[in-house]
Order: C-alpha cells, then structure tokens, then sequence
C-alpha cells in the first residue's frame, strides 16, 4: 500500500523508505491473510480514495459505491487492513523520531529542547554546579497515567509493536540489498502476520484490572528501563559543562509515576476498597519481580572470586548474617559459587524479594532495607576496584529502586464531591445537607471536625464503603509505604466544605492519628467546570484561612495539591474561553498559596485532544504564568498519548527531557519572562466571552442540538463500546451536559468535525479585529506564548477537521435538525480566514510541513472508515440498533479512524 504523492525532504527520505517498505508489507499480509479479495477491494478503495482527494468524481463515485452495504464481517477487515497501515505508519514515524535524535548525537549537535542544551544555558546564565544541584532538588516529573474508555491495546499487541521497531532500529546504516536487511524485514512482516491473526482485545468489556494491566505495560516495561538512561544524560551533561567535580554530585531523583486506574471511584461502581488492596498489591508484585529478574541478572554479571579480589568487611557479615537468617541456608546457590560472594549474596537477596513477593517471613519490610542491602554491593565495588566491573550496573539498580520502591507508582484516589455529601448526610441524619449551601455546611462541619464528632446515624452501604476506601488507604500505607498512596482528589469541588468532608469521613473510618488527630492524606480539589475555574482562587483562600484546615497541613508539611481539569470547560465553553479561565485560574491559585505561606503543587488533569490541554510539556510551562513556573510537572496521561508518548523507549526518555529541558530553564530564570500588556488581557477578556457566547448558543442553548449531534455523530457507538470501565455519561444530568467530555471529544473526531477545538474563536478573532484591529491580533500571536499556543492549536484542529467527509455523516441527519449544519460550516470558514490572517499564511499549516505532509499522507487511507463508517451507521439505526454484527463492525470502525488520527 505504497503512496507515491507524499513529497518528503531529504532529511526524511528513510522515513519514506520505511513507510514504502512497510506499505508494501501490510499489502502482502493482506492478500496473504485475507485472500485476492480483500487485498483487491482494499487497494481499489486506497486508489479510488486518493483520486477521489485529486478530484476525481467518477473515483469518488465509485468509493461511495464501493462502501455501501459492505457484509458486516468483510467492513471488519477492511477496517483491520487500514488501521494496520495506519499502525505501521505511525510506528515509522516514531522510528524516524529516534532516528534523528541519534543523528544529532552521531554529529556532535546539541538536540534543541534536551538535557545538554537546557544544563549549557544554565551554566551561560551563571549558575554554578551547587545552583543547579539546589535546582534539581526543587525539581519533579510525575506523569499520572489514567483509564481511557476507547483505549486499551492488549499487551500481546503492544510488545509486537515494540518489536517491530526494535527492528526497524537494527535496519538503520544497514544497506537496503544486505542479506540482514532482508531478514529484518521477513521479521517484521512475521510480526505484522501474527499481530493481523490476534484480536485486539481479548473481550468485549474490559474491567478495572484489564486497564490496570494495560498502564503497568508502560511503566514496569518501558519506564523501568529507561529511568537510569535519563539520570546517567544529566550526569553527563553536567560533567561536560563543569568538569570532573561533576562527578562527585548525585542527580537527586526528579521523576516521579502515578496512576488513577484502580483508584478513580468518580461515576465508577467497579472501583472500591477492595479495587485499592488488589492494585497495590499488583503494584508491588510487578516492581519486586522486576527487581528480582534484575539481581538475578546482575549475578551473571559479578562472578568476582574472593581468591581474586575482595569485598568489603559490611557485605561479608551480611551474608553471614542471612545465612542464618534464611532457612534456605546453603541451598541458595551451587556449590561452584561459594568463592563467589557477590552471587552468593545476590542469591539471599533474591530469597528475600521472592518471601516479599509471596508474603512470607524473611521478607523485606520497606524498599530502603533492599536499597540498603544494594548499597552495600556498591560500597565493596567501590572500594575493591569494581568501578568498571559491575558498578554501573548495580548503580542502575540503586536508581530503580530509589524512583519505584516497592510502590512502582503512586495510587492516587478520585472521588465526587456529591458522593461524600451524601454520605455526611447519611451520618449527620440530615436529609437535606446536599441542598445548604456551602457556608453552612462548611460550619457544621468544623464544629464536628473540632470536637471530633462521629456519625450519628448507621450509615447504609454505600456510605460504610466510602469508609471502608479509606481504611484500606490507612492500610495499604501502613504495609506499603507512604509512597503507594497519592493525593486524595476531590471532583466537582464547589466549596471548601468539599475538602473538610473528605477529613470528617476519615475521622470516621478511623484513619486519623491517635494522638494528634492528623489525617495522613493530602486532598486535592479539583477544579474543572468554568464556573469553579472562576472561582477556585478565592475557594482556595477560603480554605488557607480555615483553622482546622490549616491544622491539617502542618501535618502535610504545608503543602497543598490542587488539580485542574482542562476537558470539562472546554466542553461547557469552547476553547478560548476554556483556556483563558485555565490560565486565570493558575494564577489565582498561587496568589492565593504564596499569600497564605502554602507550597502548592499544581495537577494538571489533561489528555490527547488539543480542546483538552493535549500537548508538548514546553508549551504547558510557558503558557502558563510566571507564577506557575515551580518546577514542578505533575500531568494524567491517557488514552492515545500513553501509547503516543511511551510505548517506545527512546521516544519517552526524549519526553523527559523535554520535560527537564523545559522545567529547569523555567525555574531558573533563563526562559524569558513573559510579557502579558494589560491590553492584551483586556482582549482576551473580549476573545473569551464572544467566543463562549457563540459556543454556547448553540451546542446549549438551543435544545434540539443533543439530538443533531447524536444523529450526526457516532455518539450511540462509543456508549457501546464499554471498552473502559466507565460509563460514558453522568447519570444525574441529561442532554449534552450528561456526556463526559472524553466521548464526546471523541465523537467530534470521528465525524471529522474536530468542532471543541474551533467553534467560537473565529466569531470572537472576528470581533476583536474589529473592536481592535487585526494589528493589535498579531501584535499578540508574535509577543505573547499564550495566545500563540491557543492561535496554532485552533490552527492544528481546523487542519484535522475535514468537512468533505464530515458532509458524509451529515447525510445522517434527519432534515429538520439540519439547520445547524450552516452554522457550524460558517464558523468553520470565518476561524479559518481568521486565523490565516492573524499568521499570514496561505494555507493552514504553512508553517507546520511535517504535521502538514502527516495529514496529507493519512487522509486518503482514512476516507474508506469513515464511508463505512457511515454506512454502517445508517444500516444500524434502521434496524434500531439490535444487529450485532453491525454494531461489531461499527466498533472496529472506531477503533480503526482513532488508530488514523493518532498522528495526524
């Protein structure tokens, strides 16, 4: 399935080789796999789609023809040739990534936007070794990773892909007529041939456990391997801009993981108490069988003899020590390894994290007894010349183990607010607590906070299992450390009363201290919808000043989460509103902590979709505020991007440091501070507010818009999909504001509107160039980072939408709901002009070529789904939506356009 249209530059001409090459093979698979008739219906559709894009109406007829009444299970492999392709070209694209990255190193260039650059500008700015030691201890990373309910590749699939670029990597200075160039690729298309004949997912719902798996692929399998290959960047660099003392400084640890999969309860009745126990338990089997395979490698490895050289006096009595300790004694290791006592005592170590792993006597009580018990193999190598016999191995193994403990990640719990008002009802006897209003309800309960007052009334199940969630909390970070356990966050929080429940409940699961009444856990509201985007810093100053809270974060050292969600207010506002009030918000924030003395780390609650924060951490750090710039970066990944960012090694070791690159030069002063001109805030006030009124106007309030949109889109379909744990609506409300904002960015996407990421900003641009003038708009695009960054991502969504496919669904839409098709295509058209104007450029993207040529090359590959798609769709319906076969297809149509537009 070779393109031959697609112009590449000769930077990228392997990048072009692959995608050939890799085309071809899928091709072959295909006929191989499926038969002459597949192969010859796929490659008709790939003709007739990429004609149709020059022009051709009869192709164009002629793809329509093809795509209509497809046989259920003749659309699923149609869709399964597509996405496969579409899978390689993706997996080519990332290579291609490492490729050059490998480039600038091979000929002795700084990568932009890396360690060595950012600790190079560091030390022109001024800072000396022990500043930027000072500064990496102020330092964290902590990627979050969350469920997705569309997403949620098996792991079977996952590792043939990083296989298949392992290979791709080994080809790289090969020549193309090598014997082992061609043993690459019959190995590549093995991959692709096993992968076509395995399902995708193993069933048709996934559970809690499923999605647990899916996120511990990526950190016990990627992130595991490549955390002392970040650190051992920074060692270098350091040691290649101030010298040899480098040395003598250790990189104190900056990265940090999290997970919300197991823990987040919000609208989900499958997470529990008993969720909690099974996930950390699994957290700890997984990082202490990884340690395990690691010791039992790093044996290999020492083979010292102690007739050759010796080991230090502490490691001698040690495994003395555990000779007695270990009822295994002797039998741990052969006989030949006596005289070998760096394997005889890897062999204990061993014993011991497999009694840690089973539970058993003679475990290890905490992830410092094991680290200590590696120190002492670093110390005896340091001090009996194993510096370059061993050391560099067992110094990797310190760093693991000091970034992953015996927790791997941090679990952090997510709950409604409205779930513990019901439950403090419950226990107060007070019917009517959810409807008081904030205030009183925030008096009462710091009288019962104070005094220390318990339920009153016997609280029915559901209220006794939001207890018992939290005894299992005091729990799991009794047995497993205070590590395993993360913020405790609070949804919809609408008042401070939202935070002191959450202290009330675990008083009443009896999780306070004893003796001081602390509760060991750190709440973190979180602000999501406009309406507490405008209101979070003033709640926040509320809370600072609140006695019984302020008593609580003496206990948490006065440090304070807070997260904010970038999907809700986009949804409810559009996207220039939504950002603008994201932005205001940070700053009301860190008003509000730095005036009342709290060290607050802010969460940023984003995913892949650019309506919901999805982008490069640089651009987070600079689009925020001076303020904001803490060095911290604590951020959920999801969905798409967790595959996107992480599925490879070398790409999420660049991640980081882009990450260190962006978060260090912040912090320190050396990035510029921004220039916000009261003007400019004045006409984002202006942009805010058009925009959102138009937004609003029409997905809210006019009520007959829900009913286009479910026509329109496939909306009925992601309900079904139940690949995530999670329902896809709210149930207490109706309408739009029901579905949560993840399937309904999803449902845009797949109609190819990409609507969140536009609608509204071309009404608001075109307003204030008129209030303002369009040389006041580029005064602000070329100036200010902020609204650059929200000008090219409205710019990035409408180069994604395709309205010509989009007319496709609309033939979906019932005539009197179609009213609103003028509308949306107007404002596509007015945001289009606008924004080209505001950048100067002929076409969108002019000044993007490899996004630019991304889009170009998948389009016509994708045109087939969505026909199908749509097809499907209409034969679904008709039979309302009872054939299962149908809806089968459908499902694999959605899964296939996502696999399309990851890299698009």
């Amino acid at each position: 399935m070779p393109r031959s249209d697609i112009s590449f530059p000769q930077k990228d001409a392997e990048l072009r080789e692959d995608v050939h090459m890799l085309g071809a093979l899928v091709g072959e698979v295909i006929r191989e796999q499926g038969g002459d008739a597949l192969f010859e219906a796929v490659e008709s559709d790939r003709q007739n789609a990429i004609a149709r894009r020059e022009g051709d109406k009869e192709c164009a007829r002629e793809l329509a023809e093809q795509t209509r009444n497809v046989p259920p299970e003749l659309a699923r492999d149609l869709v399964r040739a597509f996405s496969t392709w579409f899978e390689m070209v993706n997996m080519a694209e990332k290579v291609h990534r490492i490729r050059r990255r490998r480039q600038y190193f091979n000929e002795g260039k700084t990568q932009p936007s890396g360690v060595i650059e950012a600790v190079n500008k560091l030390k022109e700015h001024g800072l000396s070794l022990e500043d930027v030691r000072r500064l990496l201890l102020q330092m964290w990373i902590e990627p979050v990773f969350t469920a997705h309910p569309t997403e949620s590749t098996r792991r079977t699939i996952l590792r043939k892909q990083q296989k298949i670029a392992q290979l791709l990597l080994k080809r790289i200075g090969l020549p193309g007529t090598a014997n082992e160039t061609r043993v690459l690729w019959d190995r590549i298309r093995n991959e692709i041939t096993s992968g076509w004949q395995t399902a995708e997912n193993s069933r048709e719902r996934l559970t809690v456990a499923d999605e647990r798996e899916h996120v511990l692929f990526f950190i016990a399998e990627v992130l595991y391997k490549i955390v002392p290959s970040f650190y051992e960047e920074i060692e270098a660099a350091l040691e290649q801009a101030y010298g040899p003392e480098a040395r003598e400084r250790e990189v104190p640890e900056i990265l940090r993981f999290g997970s919300w999969v197991g823990g987040d309860m919000d609208g989900n009745p499958d997470v529990h108490a008993k969720t909690l126990r099974e996930t950390i338990a699994r957290h700890q089997q997984i990082i202490v069988n990884n340690y395990f395979l690691e010791c039992r490698s790093l044996a290999e490895s020492l083979s010292q003899s102690a007739s050759r050289v010796g080991v230090s006096p502490e490691l001698s009595a040690r495994i003395e020590q555990y000779s007695m300790l270990l009822h295994s004694g002797g039998s741990l290791t052969p006989a030949r390894h006596d005289r070998m006592p760096y394997r005889v005592f890897l062999a204990q170590v061993q014993e011991r994290l497999r009694a840690t792993y089973e539970g058993r006597a003679n475990h290890y009580e905490s992830a410092n007894e094991f680290l200590g018990d590696i120190n002492l193999i670093a110390d005896s190598l340091r001090a009996n010349k194993g510096e370059h016999a061993g050391l560099f191995q067992v110094r990797r193994l310190i760093r693991r183990i000091r970034t992953f403990g015996f927790h791997l990640a941090t679990l952090d719990i997510r709950q409604n607010a409205a779930a513990h008002r019901a439950v403090i009802a419950q226990g107060f006897n007070d019917p009517d607590w959810p409807k008081r209003d904030s205030a009183e309800r925030a008096a009462r309960l710091r009288a019962a906070l104070e005094r220390d007052e318990g339920p009153t009334n016997v609280l029915d199940a559901a209220g006794k299992r939001s207890l018992w969630v939290l005894e299992a909390l005091a729990h799991n970070r009794h047995r497993y450390g205070d590590d395993a356990i993360g913020a405790y966050v609070v949804s919809q929080t609408q008042g401070i009363d939202d935070v002191l429940s959450v202290l009330l409940l675990a008083r009443w699961a009896d999780t306070a201290d004893r003796r001081t009444g602390d509760v060991p856990t750190d709440v973190a509201p979180m602000f999501e919808s406009a309406e507490s985007l405008q209101r979070c810093g003033a709640v926040m100053r509320q809370l600072f000043d609140e006695p019984v809270y302020r008593r609580h974060l003496q206990g948490r050292a006065n440090h304070q989460y807070v997260m904010i969600g970038y999907s809700a207010s986009n949804k409810e506002s559009g996207i220039v509103r939504s950002r603008w009030l994201i932005r205001q918000a940070q700053e009301s924030l860190f008003a509000a902590a730095d005036a009342a003395g709290i060290d607050l780390t802010l969460f940023h609650g984003q995913a892949e979709g650019i309506d919901r924060g999805g982008g490069r951490t640089e651009v987070l750090v600079r689009s925020g505020p001076d303020g904001a710039r803490r060095g911290r970066l604590r951020i959920t990944e999801q969905g798409e991007l967790i595959n996107e960012k992480y599925g490879l090694r070398p790409i999420a070791l660049r991640v980081f440091e882009q990450a260190f690159n962006a978060l260090s030069l912040s912090r320190a002063g050396v990035m510029p501070p921004e220039r916000a001109e009261p003007a400019w805030r004045e006409a984002m006030e202006l942009l805010a507010k058009e925009s959102s009124r138009v937004y609003r106007g029409l997905v809210f309030d006019d009520a007959e818009f829900h009913e286009f949109f479910c026509q329109l889109t496939p909306i009925d379909v992601v309900e079904r999909m139940q690949i995530g744990s999670r329902p896809v609506s709210r149930l207490e409300r109706v309408g739009i504001a029901a579905l949560r904002s993840i399937p309904w960015w999803h449902a845009w996407s797949q109609c190819r509107y990409m609507m969140p990421g536009w609608f509204g900003a071309g009404s608001a641009l075109a307003l204030a160039e008129r209030t303002l003038g369009a040389a006041a708009l580029r005064d602000m695009y070329e100036n200010w980072f902020f609204f650059t960054n929200l000008v090219d991502d409205v710019e990035l969504s409408l180069a994604r939408a395709d309205l010509e496919i989009a007319r496709a669904y609309e033939q979906l839409v019932e005539e009197r709901y179609r009213r609103f098709i003028p509308a949306l295509r107007a404002e596509y058209e007015l945001t289009k002009q606008q924004i080209l104007q505001i950048r100067r450029c002929a076409q969108l993207l002019d000044g993007a070529s490899t996004v630019q040529r991304s889009i170009l090359l998948r389009n016509p590959y994708i045109d087939p789904m969505h026909l199908v798609q749509v097809d499907l769709l209409r034969r679904w319906r008709a039979g309302k939506r009872e054939d299962r076969q149908l809806q089968a297809a459908l499902l694999a149509t959605v899964s296939g356009i996502s696999q399309a537009l990851q890299g698009a």
